[in-house]
């Protein structure tokens, strides 16, 4: 039987929504920064630098993560 943990993540990310992630807040700030804030500092990314490493970091973990779930599982369960 399944528990509701197991049910509730999928178990690949392409099976999962986008909107869904963990990274999704990270993500729509990094690209808030970048398609409006490079409007208002010129063409400076750095500027928005913050905001991408923030991101970077986090989908990171996220990947790290899944990793340790996919290394725990079985092929033949």
């Amino acid at each position: 039987m399944e528990s509701k943990a197991a049910a509730a993540t999928p178990p690949y990310q392409s099976s999962a929504r986008f909107a869904d992630s963990q990274c999704y807040p990270q993500y729509t700030a990094s690209l808030k920064c970048k398609f409006s804030g490079l409007e208002e500092f010129g063409s400076d990314k750095s500027k928005c630098q913050e905001h991408f490493d923030v991101y970077k970091e986090c989908k990171k973990k996220e990947r790290e993560a899944r990793l340790e779930r996919n290394k725990s599982r079985s092929l033949f369960s």
